[in-house]
C-alpha cells in the first residue's frame, strides 16, 4: 500500500537527512523513517528535531526516567496523517512512541522511544452532546481540560483523580472519585476513534465491533491509535473534600482510620486516597476525602479528624478545584520513577500495618541508598464498582471479585541508581504481596492494575484469562505487528 510512496521518496529522504539537526536524539538509522514522514503528512502536522523548543515539549514527561530522546517527534493534526505515520514505521520496522496529553507513564518506552515519538497534542477538540450526555474529546488533552470544559454544564465525567494525567489513562482502565457510583472510566466509554495499524479510521463501539471495543478498553496501544474518546457524563454539583496531611506520630490512627473506613463505609459517593510517605527523610501521611456533594453525611469522615494533623484544607468546592488541590506533575515531577502494584481484597490490619512498616523502613534504606522519596497509597472502593456494566472488557479480566489498587513508588534523581531503585520497589511489593497472602488474601491470579504495574510485569498477570482472545484480536487488526514497534505492555 506505501510501496509507491516510499520509491518516490527514497531519494529526497536521503538528500533531506542532511539538513536534519544532528543533536542529541539523532539516530540515523530511524532518520529515514523521520524524512518519510515529514515529506508525506499535510500542512495540518509537523515534524520536530532535537534543538527545538517544540520537540523538548513533546518527549518530557513527569518521570524524566520515562524522558528518551526520539529521532524526531512529529504533531499529527489528522487521522490520514496519523494513517500514513503509521504505515511508514511499519513498512521502515522504525520504533515509535504515542504520547496522549499527559505524558505521566512511570514506564520508560511506554509513551516514548529512541525513533520516532507521535505526540497527540493537536487532537485537542472537546465537544459536549446534550441530547445524549456524551462528551467526545481528542486524546491530546488532559483530564483537566475535559473537567474546565464540561464545568458550565454541570455535568461531569470518571476521569483522573489528579491534576496533569492524559485522557489516555481510560485506556488502561481509569479509576475516578467517582468510580464507586459508576465503575471504571472505561465502563463509560461509549465510542472510540481508531487509527488501525494499516492505515484505516474507524469508529469503535459495541455495535460496530465488540471485540475490537472489548480490547480497546484496558488494552491500551495494541490495536492502533486512539485519536477520540467518547464517553458518558454525569451530573455534577459542588463536592466537599481535599488534603490532610499528617506528622509520623499520626499514622498509627490514620492507619486505623483508613482501616473503620474501608470495612464499613458503604456509601458511593464518598471516596478516600491514603498515603504513607517519606520525602528527604521526613515520613508523614497524606490523606484525600472526597464526597460528591457539596457536604458529607455527619459522621462520615470524623475519624480521619481525631489524631494530630499537619495540615487541612477541606471545604466545599468544585471538581476542577479538587482536582488541582494535589498536581502530580508539581510534587514529584522530573525525578526518576518506578512503580508497582499489588491488588488488595481487604485493608485489615495486618496489610496495613505491613504498609506502614514498608515506608518506615524505605524512609531510611531507600533514601540513604538513592533517595530523595518513597509513597506507598492505599485506594479502598466498594465490592460493587464492576456492577455498573455489563460489557466485557481487556481490563479487569473477571469482574466477580473486586481487588483494589495499591501503589508502592520511589523516586530519585542519579540515573546510575536506576537498577538498584527498581529492584528496591520490587522488594518492598513483593513483601506487601506476601502480607496479603499470609491475611487469608486469595490474590494468586488477581489481576495488577495496569497503569501501576512496573514495566516487566507479565502481561497475564494483568489481564488473566482475556490473553488468549486479547492475542487472537491483535492479530485480527495487527497482522504485521506494527504496534509491536511501540512499547508498552504487548499481547
Amino acid at each position: 500500500m506505501l510501496g509507491g510512496l516510499t520509491l518516490l521518496l527514497s531519494v529526497a529522504s536521503a538528500a533531506y537527512a542532511s539538513s536534519i539537526p544532528q543533536l542529541d536524539g539523532y539516530n540515523s538509522s530511524f532518520a529515514h523513517a523521520c524524512n518519510l514522514i515529514s515529506s508525506s503528512i499535510s500542512q495540518e502536522s509537523s515534524v520536530y528535531y532535537p534543538g527545538t523548543a517544540v520537540y523538548e515539549r513533546d518527549i518530557y514527561h513527569w518521570a524524566s526516567s520515562s524522558i528518551q530522546h526520539s529521532t524526531c517527534t512529529v504533531e499529527p493534526g489528522s487521522v490520514q496523517d496519523i494513517a500514513n505515520i503509521l504505515q511508514i514505521v511499519g513498512q521502515t520496522r522504525t520504533p515509535f512512541g504515542v504520547k496522549s496529553g499527559g505524558g505521566h507513564t512511570m514506564n520508560p518506552n511506554f509513551s516514548s522511544s529512541p525513533g520516532v515519538l507521535i505526540a497527540l497534542y493537536r487532537f485537542n477538540g472537546i465537544e459536549f452532546d446534550p441530547a445524549s450526555q456524551t462528551v467526545t474529546f481528542g486524546t491530546g488533552l488532559r483530564w483537566d481540560d475535559v473537567y474546565a470544559a464540561l464545568a458550565p454544564y454541570n455535568v461531569s465525567v470518571l476521569g483522573a483523580r489528579f491534576s496533569g494525567v492524559g485522557v489516555g489513562h481510560a485506556l488502561g482502565g481509569g479509576y475516578s472519585w467517582k468510580t464507586n457510583q459508576y465503575g471504571l472510566a472505561l465502563d463509560t466509554v461509549t465510542a472510540l476513534e481508531l487509527v488501525k495499524p494499516d492505515g484505516g479510521v474507524v469508529a469503535v463501539t459495541e455495535e460496530s465491533d465488540s471485540e475490537l471495543f472489548f480490547g480497546l478498553k484496558g488494552g491500551f496501544n495494541n490495536f492502533g491509535i486512539v485519536t477520540r474518546i467518547t464517553m458518558q457524563t454525569f451530573p455534577q454539583t459542588s463536592v466537599w473534600g481535599g488534603q490532610l496531611t499528617y506528622p509520623a506520630s499520626s499514622m498509627p490512627a490514620v492507619t486505623a482510620a483508613v482501616i473503620k473506613y474501608s470495612a464499613t463505609n458503604t456509601d458511593p459517593k464518598a471516596t478516600i486516597d491514603a498515603s504513607y510517605d517519606c520525602f528527604v527523610g521526613i515520613p508523614f501521611a497524606v490523606v484525600l476525602l472526597y464526597y460528591d456533594a457539596p457536604s458529607p453525611p455527619q459522621g462520615l469522615f470524623d475519624d480521619f479528624f481525631k489524631m494530630p494533623i499537619q495540615q487541612s484544607n477541606v471545604r466545599e468546592r468544585s471538581l476542577l478545584e479538587f482536582i488541582t488541590l494535589r498536581p502530580v506533575a508539581n510534587i514529584t515531577a522530573n525525578y526518576r520513577i518506578a512503580a508497582d502494584t499489588v491488588p488488595i481484597l481487604r485493608h485489615t490490619e495486618p496489610v496495613m500495618r505491613a504498609i506502614q512498616e514498608e515506608n518506615q523502613k524505605w524512609c531510611v534504606k531507600e533514601l540513604a541508598a538513592t533517595g530523595p522519596f518513597v509513597t506507598y497509597t492505599v485506594e479502598p472502593f466498594l465490592p460493587s464498582i464492576f456492577n455498573h456494566s455489563t460489557l466485557s472488557s481487556a481490563y479487569p479480566p473477571t469482574r466477580d471479585t473486586v481487588f483494589s489498587p495499591f501503589i508502592a513508588y520511589f523516586g530519585w534523581l542519579d540515573e546510575a541508581m536506576d537498577n538498584q531503585a527498581i529492584n528496591n520497589v520490587k522488594e518492598s511489593v513483593a513483601r506487601i504481596r506476601q502480607a496479603v497472602i499470609e491475611d487469608g488474601q486469595n490474590i494468586t491470579s488477581a489481576p495488577k492494575y495496569p497503569n501501576y504495574a512496573l514495566f516487566d510485569t507479565p502481561v497475564d498477570e494483568m489481564y488473566g484469562g482475556n490473553i488468549n482472545r486479547l492475542k487472537a484480536l491483535r492479530s485480527r487488526v495487527d497482522p504485521s505487528n506494527v504496534m509491536g514497534l511501540a512499547g508498552g505492555f504487548k499481547f
